[in-house]
């Protein structure tokens, strides 16, 4: 019997270190070749790594969240054969890569009748020149939280109706926080539902337990890419109001026809209308190296789509959005986006972006201040539409008031290299554009 070690393959270029996202085996396992071992993320891609060998896992190489380098030992194999460890140290192995925190393994089972040796760590090998490390702390223990103590709840202002389908729903209106003046409407009830389906509610006497959940993979890179983007760009943000009214329109028409193209959502038009614009902005669709002090200006437009998943937010991008229709748009965002939402997207697929636009749909809000996806200098929101009563100069030069659609878009720029006059100048432009959605399709 030998020791095989598997080190952690070059996975990427310029690719330096990678997270533990999961293990899919432990000490003591038996597994085949090409078998899943563990999944590794860099750069918002998580890759999974195969056994290049079979036989019985005897030693990891740490734990889910735990950062190690390329070319360090993932795991250690017991195999058929000499293996390719020398005198028990993994040939090539250098003690300045071992890690000093790796998870201590446990005797492996072994069908042979005499007891198999306790396997040394991967760091077996500088045990004896340096000190051992110091354990970590165990994971604290959940702490069973107090239940509330019940409130005397006041009379809750709502309709009729609105108490009927509460309910027939099993609401208790007291627990419904009303949006406005202190009365419960249907919208609040949607809002209710929504938040208790996504597991945000505790329903009043059950009692809840305090968690600690380590931040790993997806939202340690999240994490660590936001503090790094508030901390370094000096941010200014510009909010204008669109008329969308003939937009919608235009929409509406285009998907009355599509046949088995898409559907068109607002976006394939929003980002239309920016790649018109930014040749005349260049500064807008740009990277800022701030260590080199160099701005980078694009030829093309790379288009950034943040896009929410079961893992976190991830950014799939639209190459050369524009040379894109959009009906190209609208397929290529709704490919990229389930495969950013099953895990299947490739790593030249969430990078590389030069702009950015993030929507959160019909739950937009009325205005946001979205982050600046670094080292990207401009980013680009959409918010929620809504109808309001709005003047309107008719044909013959008289005003008259109209139900409208109005959509406000935010805007996030680095104030380094983006003046507020550019921001404001693209905006404009850029409410031209969407309100008379006939330029968008022109040539």
């Amino acid at each position: 019997m030998g020791r095989y070690t598997f080190r952690l393959p070059d996975i990427g270029e310029g690719i330096a270190e990678a997270e533990i996202v999961a293990w899919h085996v432990k000490i003591g396992d038996r597994i085949e070749e090409d078998d899943r071992v563990a999944d590794m993320m860099t750069d918002k891609a998580t890759v999974e790594m195969e056994s290049p060998v079979s036989g019985i896992v005897v030693e990891v190489a740490g734990e889910a969240g735990d950062i190690i380098a390329i070319g360090s030992p993932l795991v250690v194999i017991e195999v058929e054969g000499a293996g390719n460890d020398v005198d028990g140290v993994a040939a090539g192995a250098s003690t300045s890569s071992a890690r000093a925190d790796v998870v201590e393994a446990v005797p492996a089972p072994t069908p042979a009748p005499a007891p198999a040796p306790a396997p040394a760590s991967v760091s077996a090998s500088v045990a004896a020149s340096e000190p051992p490390p110091t354990p970590k702390p165990a994971q604290a223990e959940r702490v069973e939280a107090r239940a509330p103590t019940p409130a005397t709840h006041a009379k809750v202002m709502a309709s009729p109706a609105v108490r009927k389908r509460a309910s027939d729903l099993g609401i208790n209106l007291a627990e419904v926080r009303p949006a406005e003046d202190g009365r419960v409407r249907h919208g609040d009830l949607d809002a209710f539902l929504s938040y208790n389906a996504a597991g945000g509610f505790q329903p009043a006497g059950n009692k809840g337990k305090d968690e600690q959940v380590r931040v790993i993979g997806l939202r340690r890179r999240i994490a660590e890419n936001m503090a790094a983007s508030k901390r370094q760009i000096p941010h200014f943000a510009y909010v204008e109001e669109f008329d969308v009214t003939a937009l919608e329109e235009t929409r509406a028409q285009l998907n009355a026809g599509r046949g088995d193209r898409p559907k068109l959502t607002m976006l394939p038009f929003l980002i239309a209308a920016i790649c018109k614009l930014l040749p005349k902005y260049p500064m807008l669709n740009a990277h800022y190296d701030d260590e080199a002090g160099v701005v980078t200006r694009y030829g093309s437009v790379h288009l950034g789509m943040a896009a929410q998943t079961p893992a976190g937010l991830m950014v799939p991008v639209i190459r050369d959005a524009q040379d894109r229709n959009l009906w190209q748009l609208a397929t290529e965002i709704g490919r990229l986006a389930n495969a950013a939402r099953d895990g299947s997207a490739k790593s030249s697929e969430l990078s590389g972006s030069t702009i950015t636009v993030t929507s959160l749909g019909p739950m937009g809000g009325v205005a946001t201040t979205p982050v600046i996806n670094r080292p990207e200098v401009a980013i680009i929101g959409p918010n929620r539409i809504v109808e309001r009563p709005m003047f309107v100069k008719g044909a013959d030069g008289v005003e008259r008031i109209e139900k409208r659609k109005i959509m406000n878009i935010s805007m996030s720029c680095d104030h380094r290299v983006v003046d507020g006059w550019d921001a404001a100048s693209f905006a404009q432009d850029l409410k031209k554009l969407i309100e008379a959605p006939a330029l968008i399709l022109a040539g």
